[in-house]
């Protein structure tokens, strides 16, 4: 009867064992759950010094995959200064016709070196880029400024919205838009959505996706002239302590129909582009 009763006890308490790390486990899961995933924290964005480096690739095809040519764009942004302006150095553009072949050194573009500004609708104006040059490559230029108010939006915008695993649909950027007299841009419809939290070197970060769909794109400039339709969609990993943007990527694909000035032919083509914003360190 003894030896039966310490069998007894003793798978008594291997089930104990087993059962109370679940539960522990469980207390665990839902402190995380309720101090993390709940909701965003209601925090501010840390006014701190921050590099960044963009980079942007196109590639261009025409309506049956043909590869046409590729385009890369870098350039490096400082934002956190005490103005709240933000500054653009070592812009460098590059083309090349070959798919496989590696980038060449490209072009700098000296008119974005020390180029600032405050974030904000100004920066749809002709003014705000009076010193551009007047060519195609401008606009990839002001795309570097244009992506990035994009990223920040997303992250910034409409933190206090957002609930987990709930798409928030952005109705007040809806509507069309025109880009610095080049062009307009109509959305269509966007959403952002916060799918969870991450660590990216020990910092813990809210993961924001945002996608928008079926945009209208028209450009009209003295050498080109482009119409046809947009896609885009990517994520932004944003600190939970100081709210800053710890790394983000972007994708869209582009149907258009270009007129290049001089040549009897409209042609059409779909570009894939890709960007990525990452921390100088």
């Amino acid at each position: 009867m003894k030896k039966y009763f310490s069998q007894i006890l003793s798978m008594a308490l291997i089930l104990i064992s087993l059962v109370s790390p679940c539960k522990v486990f469980g207390q665990k899961d839902k402190s995380f759950t309720d101090l993390y995933l709940t909701s965003l924290p209601k925090i501010k964005t840390a006014d701190i010094i921050r590099k960044y480096r963009m980079t942007t690739i196109h590639i261009n095809r025409d309506l049956y995959g043909k590869f046409v040519n590729k385009t890369k764009i870098t350039g490096e942004c400082t934002r956190g200064n005490s103005d709240g302006r933000l500054i653009w150095n070592n812009a460098i553009i590059s083309h090349s016709d070959s798919f496989d072949g590696e980038f060449p050194a490209g072009t700098r573009q000296e008119y974005m070196e020390n180029f600032s500004y405050l974030p904000s609708d100004d920066m749809l104006s002709a003014e705000a880029f009076k010193n551009f040059p007047s060519n195609p490559d401008n606009i990839l230029a002001r795309n570097l400024i244009w992506d990035m108010m994009t990223f920040e939006t997303y992250a910034w915008m409409f933190w206090d919205s957002l609930e987990l695993n709930k798409p928030y649909e952005i109705k007040q950027i809806n509507g069309e838009f025109n880009m610095a007299e080049i062009g307009t841009y109509d959305h269509n419809l966007i959403t952002v959505c916060w799918k969870g939290i991450t660590s990216i070197e020990g910092e813990l970060c809210a993961i924001i996706d945002f996608t928008a769909t079926d945009n209208l794109l028209n450009i009209s400039m003295e050498m080109m002239k482009s119409r046809g339709t947009e896609q885009y969609w990517g994520t932004t990993w944003v600190s939970l302590k100081t709210r800053n943007i710890e790394k983000a990527l972007m994708y869209g694909g582009v149907m258009q129909e270009i007129e290049i000035s001089g040549m009897p032919e409209k042609m059409l083509f779909k570009t894939i582009r890709e960007l990525w914003l990452e921390p100088i360190k």
